[in-house]
């Protein structure tokens, strides 16, 4: 990864999903960054379900914090469900967290 895209993901692991207390990044929730050569960046992202109760919230939060990292032009959030998210996209550090491991 190159330096903005390092500081991209270090703004994204500040963001959490309100009922688990782990940040998106390491719940498995980014699918894909892309920064394009212009520095626009686009996000694929899933949430922990479909009800999702910050489902309006969450990807507009995301978006205005991946803007405000310096070099970001503009962020655009996708949210997908494919494939579908589950516990076994966490990571290692997220399943200890949460008592996984």
């Amino acid at each position: 990864m190159n330096e903005l895209e390092d500081r991209i993901v270090e703004m994204l692991k500040t963001i959490y999903d309100p009922e688990i207390p782990v940040d998106i990044f390491e719940l498995g929730l980014i699918y894909e960054v892309k920064v394009e050569t212009d520095n626009h960046v686009f996000i694929d992202m899933t949430l922990t379900s479909p009800n999702c109760p910050v489902a309006e919230s969450l990807p507009k939060e995301v978006e205005d914090k991946v803007a405000s990292v310096d070099g970001v032009q503009s962020a655009k959030v996708t949210i997908v469900f494919d494939p579908p998210w589950d516990k076994d996209m966490m990571s290692e550090e997220a399943k200890l967290e949460l008592g996984f491991l």
